[in-house]
């Protein structure tokens, strides 16, 4: 098992693991997980790409900011890039899921001579999310509406049972059960979200959702991901269930493939094999 390192990107310290040999694939996870989500992902994979997982700015072992701004998936994009470029990186693969892809989404928007192909996760484009939100969407996906409440409430709620919350989370998206998630994998998140500064940044996260990020998406809906990119999503989880997931891509992307894999919006969790694989396949069609 590889140690975790720390790169400082501006006033952020951002944790982060290498491991493998081979072109390079940046890995990031969601809300309200850490980098120890790739863990079985990355065995996989080691063999054919150098592979750099990193918490997301506000996560696990990297630092919380305190301001909402700070939490923009533009922030946490350019945060990503300065780290792949320290290590040699000028150009990599990007995959992520959940708030991770929507980093990586922004990342390929921003940043598009670094990123050599996009693979987005379980997620729709987020201004198509708040624009489009129905009533089955809000239901599905409360969690969007109840942390971007004004500060302290959430936290101050979540505060008194976060195992309580954030499992709930876990299992909240569609056919998952907590036997699904790695019991070494839960003691991390465990970890990592039973610091108050890391509710609180998850919080700020979905407060720059509406305040920060869909404004800059509004402001660029023009503007299309041009390098190749994969939407994978999970057949049995709650985005596949009220959307059509790759339409809501389509005008967004200008080269796309997508597959729908077996399991809920955790379908890296529930099937490692699937994801590694997919993901193996397509991008090695790409280097």
């Amino acid at each position: 098992m590889s140690r975790y390192q720390t790169f400082q990107t501006g006033n952020q310290k951002i944790a982060y693991e290498v491991a493998g040999n081979g072109p390079p694939l940046l890995l990031l996870h969601g809300f309200p997980q850490t980098r120890s989500m790739w863990r079985p992902i990355v065995a996989r994979l080691t063999g054919t790409f150098t592979v750099v997982t990193a918490d997301l700015r506000g996560y696990g072992d990297s630092s919380k900011p305190a301001t909402m701004p700070e939490m923009s998936f533009r922030l946490m994009a350019r945060d990503m890039v300065e780290l792949m470029a320290s290590l040699g990186f000028d150009r990599f693969h990007v995959a992520g899921h959940d708030r991770g892809g929507r980093t990586a989404h922004r990342m390929a928007l921003d940043h598009p001579d670094a990123v050599q192909t996009l693979t987005v996760m379980d997620i729709v484009p987020t201004e198509h999310l708040l624009t489009q939100m129905t009533t089955d969407v809000a239901r599905a996906y409360y969690h969007w509406l109840f942390l971007a409440q004004p500060e302290p409430f959430p936290e101050t709620l979540i505060g008194f049972d976060p195992d309580m919350y954030f499992e709930r989370c876990l299992l909240g998206f569609g056919k998952a059960r907590l036997e699904d998630f790695d019991t070494a994998l839960l003691k991390e998140y465990r970890r990592a979200w039973s610091d108050p500064a890391c509710i609180r940044a998850m919080c700020h996260d979905y407060r720059a959702a509406i305040d920060v990020d869909w404004a800059d998406d509004r402001a660029e809906l023009h503007r299309k991901v041009t390098c190749p990119a994969l939407v994978l999503y999970g057949q049995d989880g709650a985005m596949a269930r009220l959307m059509d997931v790759p339409a809501t891509w389509s005008d967004r992307l200008a080269d796309m493939q997508h597959a729908a894999l077996p399991g809920g919006h955790f379908f890296p969790d529930q099937n490692p094999d699937d994801t590694a694989q997919a993901m193996m396949d397509w991008i090695k069609l790409h280097i």
